[in-house]
């Protein structure tokens, strides 16, 4: 969750996307692949009308997402080249006016006639919908592409691209606009690599919001990349500033055991061993790599991948391994007496504890759920990657007994803290029915129990809870004050949350529950409204709550139901002319329209406000503005989280130097 934007006033509204030892078989897995990659593997299924009318169907969006999900098409198809034995270095540039380059040494695009079409085989890939060497055809044994529609989908989606093929000894060019054919495909040198170059400019007709990259978020795509596909060099160019030109290389010879080093070390958790642990398998022409590591937080972070493709909604092989890693620990635990009998087992929660892992598989014909790809489908992948985490993981365990103590140890406390939770949830709910009333006795609630129109509007400190009881529409808002600084629950196991006097008045005033208890259909409110002040302490509530609901309530923040309000920052006046600025630049625009020598009120709390201020600027649905708080990339929230929220001292510092830009308006 890096960063807020601005969006309308409420009746206006639009989504804000918030902005994370080694054993291998000596049997190599089958990647026959022909070496024959020419015109004959290059199949048409259809043709390309619908891409520039419907963009969305193809990259998901036209915003920013989908802006750099074009780099992420090509690089892909660069990729599959790598997964077929032939690329060993990708290389991607921001050049000026934000065009972007993607070079590859591997086969290059087969550049003869494809006898279906009368047109260029690369030709064809490029202006063809679900054409390219994907289909049925010997070109790739495994592919992570768009369904082979992804190049094709990136030309149709450009104000112009340009491909350089280099194969067969020459140069071959030509250059497209909008999809269509502006030159045709000729030879333009002579040379004795081989490889594919795609240079393209993101059409402004189609992404109408913004063409302009972000380095980080290409940065941290490639960074993944590398980690999946060991020994793969990947280099990322910034050349946007002549004076300031950015490079950076990613290899790593470690693979996803570097990645769940790195993923550690970029939190700031201390790992409770000191390498990852590492292992693969293979069964015809489907593989299974695996990479765990213990740390000494309290949540888990999966990262599952399909052909290097991120399936963010796990599946079948996802599945394998947390089924495979349960029964491991629970064995272990009976055959060394660590469980006595009589024992509960341990479950999947107290196992995966703390535990970073990345699981990898690879295999033919992979069938993803869903237009997104968020979810493997194969059935058959399952017990290949259940077999392997149980078979080498119980290996690891026997041969290394100190490391299988400190993550047995830690399941324990899991298990144990699960049960005092368990006894704190039913203490709670007898607590509550024997209760005449169950809501919090701070909660202004409303009249209406419509949740499609109710708003809780989660308020700091007494005063500004004053103000905003007597400024609402009580019909339809409620209001809960809280004050002092509520419990960081990255810090503390559920059995600390649960019971806690400032979570549970949110809690019950919610009525969903938390954790495996939450219920999205008991909750009473459909927009909850974090409003703070505008300064650090008003800051650290609002992330402190956010760090909860994301924790331990996600489905209100991936469902859309969590809001920030935006309270003014001033307050200008001139005579019978009153205007309020959010920001630095909106107050002197005021004060310029007014003609200057305007009488000025900073705002340095929400108790400052009285009650009908409160109401036009912040709470009535036709003037304010609000914040709706979405999770566009989970990995990249939770990442945020454990930094912001953890231990470590030196990533947060790290991480408010670099983002400290971004601040706006914040009273220090």
């Amino acid at each position: 969750m890096d960063n807020f934007e601005n969006i309308a006033k409420e009746n206006q509204e639009e989504v804000m996307e918030e902005k994370l030892i080694k054993f291998d078989d000596e049997t190599e897995m089958d990647t026959a692949v022909s070496e024959e990659y020419g015109a004959d593997q290059i199949q048409v299924l259809e043709g390309l009308e619908a891409v520039r009318k419907r963009p969305g169907m193809y990259i998901g969006s036209t915003g920013p997402k989908g802006l750099h999900h074009l780099v992420y098409e090509i690089v892909d198809n660069s990729v599959d080249e790598t997964l077929a034995g032939f690329c060993t270095h990708i290389e991607v540039e921001i050049h000026p006016d934000n065009v972007i380059s993607v070079r590859d040494n591997g086969r290059g695009i087969p550049v003869e006639i494809n006898e279906k079409t009368g047109l260029p085989s690369v030709t064809v890939v490029l202006t063809v919908l679900h054409a390219g060497g994907k289909f049925g055809g010997s070109g790739y044994k495994v592919s992570g592409g768009l369904h082979g529609v992804g190049s094709s989908v990136v030309n149709a989606l450009s104000e112009w691209l340009e491909v350089e093929v280099s194969r067969d000894g020459h140069v071959h060019r030509q250059r497209f606009s909008r999809g269509n054919i502006e030159t045709e495909l000729e030879i333009v040198g002579d040379t004795n690599e081989t490889g594919t170059l795609v240079k393209f400019k993101a059409d402004p007709e189609v992404f109408t919001e913004t063409t302009e990259y972000e380095f980080e978020t290409l940065q941290r795509r490639l960074r993944e990349t590398a980690f999946l596909n060991a020994g793969l060099k990947l280099t990322l160019t910034d050349s946007r500033d002549p004076e300031n030109i950015v490079e950076e290389v990613y290899c790593y010879e470690g693979g996803i055991g570097s990645f769940v080093e790195y993923i550690n070390e970029s939190r700031g958790l201390t790992p409770l061993h000191d390498s990852a642990i590492h292992f693969s398998s293979v069964s015809g022409d489907r593989s299974a790599e695996v990479a765990l590591m213990y740390n000494d937080g309290y949540n888990e972070t999966i990262l599952s991948f399909a052909n290097n493709v991120r399936t963010v909604d796990g599946g079948t092989h996802e599945t394998g391994f947390k089924t495979a890693l349960t029964r491991v620990f629970n064995d272990y635990g009976k055959k060394y007496n660590i469980l006595k009998d009589g024992d509960k087992k341990l479950s999947g929660d107290d196992v995966r504890e703390g535990l970073t892992a990345v699981i990898s598989v690879k295999l033919t014909e992979a069938e993803f759920e869903g237009q997104t790809k968020g979810k493997l489908g194969n059935t058959d992948i399952t017990p290949l990657v259940s077999q392997t985490v149980y078979e080498k993981l119980t290996t690891y365990f026997e041969e290394n007994p100190a490391v299988i103590k400190a993550i047995f140890n830690k399941a324990l406390e899991a298990a144990r803290a699960r049960e005092a939770a368990r006894k704190a949830r039913d203490l709670a709910r007898r607590k509550s029915a024997l209760e005449s009333n169950s809501l919090p006795g701070k909660l202004a609630d409303c009249t209406s129990k419509d949740s499609t129109l109710t708003e809780l509007y989660i308020v700091e400190g007494d005063s500004a809870g004053g103000s905003a009881k007597n400024g609402r529409d009580r019909e339809y808002q409620a209001i809960l004050p809280l004050w002092g600084k509520m419990l960081n629950v990255e810090k503390a196991r559920l059995d600390k949350v649960i019971g806690n006097d400032k979570l549970t008045p949110v809690v019950l005033a919610l009525g969903t529950g938390i954790g495996e208890d939450f219920d999205i259909e008991k909750l009473r409110y459909g927009k909850i409204v974090i409003m703070a002040d505008a300064d650090v302490d008003g800051a650290h509530i609002r992330t402190l709550l956010l760090t909860f609901f994301f924790r331990y309530m996600r489905p209100l923040i991936d469902e859309g139901h969590v809001y920030i309000a935006q309270p003014p920052l001033f307050k200008i006046t001139k005579g019978k002319k009153v205007r309020y600025a959010f920001s630095d630049e909106e107050r002197n625009e005021a004060i310029e329209e007014f003609g200057g020598s305007c009488d000025i009120q900073r705002y340095k709390g929400l108790g400052e406000m009285d009650a009908e201020q409160l109401w036009e600027t912040t709470m009535d649905p036709a003037f304010r503005t609000m914040l709706r708080v979405n999770v566009e990339d989970a990995m990249k929230a939770d990442e945020t989280f454990s930094i912001l929220m953890g231990d470590k001292v030196e990533p947060r510092r790290e991480f408010i130097e670099k983002n400290a830009k971004y601040v706006k308006n914040l009273d220090v």
